[in-house]
């Protein structure tokens, strides 16, 4: 099958990260089967997802790892004018929901695989499947310290999300986290009887958005990065009962993304002392007074610009010199990087297409990616 005709039956799956993506990964298990290659599931603890590690080629060092995710987002409220879950081409666009993002990249792998079962390769590639990416990389540890416990040393790992085939060599790291303000009722004329929480917690949303300009005062920048600076924001917030009662609890979540060189720890421990401080200081009043913050997902580690020669050189070898990029969104590759691995990032579409209405990927797209396979081959065969 071609990468389109791939694509049709990859976009078919609703793999929205609230289903299941098993039948997606029983269709690439017969289909990589019906070329004798074997492949193996890493299951989610409940089995009703499943990453997918496969290797064409010699059991040996050295090899290439084409990862992916299986996930899409939802589409729930958006206006599509086409069914999300049927791929529809119009004047060279592919439009479907995870034709870019990322469902485009696994159909061009799966699609050079007769070649590469043909083909003379002296060092694998490894096929690497994951899901739960789009809700914080969740799948993709477990099966990352499976490759790194029981495979030969890869030489290098091309996570496809989005890039326009451009290589990109730094990502943000990204962490979700829920804060919650324990304040004392009372009626909102006697404002010195309680204490609103809603008021304490919109303290604690100002000085979020101060630490950005802290971080960019400081010179704490890298220009790579189209927003220089480690950025923090609020995105949901809920609290109080009736205007007339001064709140008692006030929650919000909210999420640091941080430069490869800040870490999450540092930029935390900015929120963390203003929060304790703050607590302290209205603990003087009453002591029912709380701030507890906890993360709603694990650190999805930045990918720093480092340890990566390889993996940048092939990608080099393949479609020519290009000016490394960087990226704000987080991907699986930070975690390829902090297992040892040399990562870096290099998928056909754009990355402004994806979560968009009308999702959809060029065919010219396709087509480079589809190349990068090729060549990718012939690489390994040399």
């Amino acid at each position: 099958m071609t990468a389109v005709e791939l694509l049709t039956h990859l976009v078919g799956f609703n793999t929205v990260t609230r289903e299941s993506n098993l039948e997606l990964i029983a269709f690439v298990e017969r289909y990589l089967a019906g070329y004798g290659i074997e492949s193996r599931r890493i299951e989610s603890d409940d089995g009703r997802k499943a990453n997918l590690l496969a290797r064409i080629g010699p059991n040996v060092e050295g090899g290439v790892v084409l990862s992916g995710h299986t996930d899409v987002v939802p589409v729930d409220g958006q206006p599509w004018t086409t069914d999300p879950f049927t791929l529809t081409e119009r004047d060279g666009l592919l439009y479907g929901r995870g034709s870019c993002d990322m469902k485009g990249f696994i159909a061009c792998t799966l699609a050079e695989v007769p070649r590469w079962v043909e083909m003379p390769l002296t060092r694998p590639i490894w096929l690497a499947f994951s899901y739960d990416e789009e809700i914080g990389c969740q799948g993709a540890p477990r099966m990352i310290e499976r490759l790194v416990a029981d495979c030969p040393r890869p030489a290098a790992v091309i996570v496809g999300e989005p890039t326009l085939m451009q290589p990109v060599t730094q990502q943000k790291g990204i962490t979700t986290l829920s804060t919650t303000v324990t304040g004392v009722e009372a009626h909102s004329s006697q404002v010195y009887q309680g204490i609103s929480a809603i008021h304490v917690a919109a303290r604690l949303v100002a000085k979020i958005e101060d630490i950005m300009g802290e971080l960019k005062d400081e010179g704490c920048c890298n220009q790579a990065f189209n927003v220089e600076h480690s950025s923090l924001h609020v995105g949901k917030i809920q609290g109080g009962t009736a205007v007339n009662i001064m709140a008692r609890e006030c929650t919000f979540e909210w999420e640091i993304r941080h430069l490869p060189e800040d870490g999450f720890e540092a930029v935390h421990a900015r929120f963390v002392a203003f929060s304790d401080q703050l607590e302290r200081e209205m603990s003087y009043r009453d002591t029912r007074v709380a701030i507890t913050t906890t993360p709603i997902t694990a650190t999805v580690p930045a990918l720093a610009d480092r340890d990566n020669r390889a993996a940048l050189g092939i990608c080099q070898a393949l479609m020519g010199e290009q000016v490394p990029e960087a990226v704000a969104y987080a991907t699986e590759a930070g975690q390829f990087q902090e297992a040892g691995l040399e990562a870096i990032i290099c998928g056909p579409g754009s990355i402004g297409q994806a979560h968009q209405p009308d999702e959809f990927i060029s065919v010219e797209q396709l087509d480079l990616g589809a190349a990068f396979m090729q060549r990718l081959g012939d690489y390994l065969a040399e």
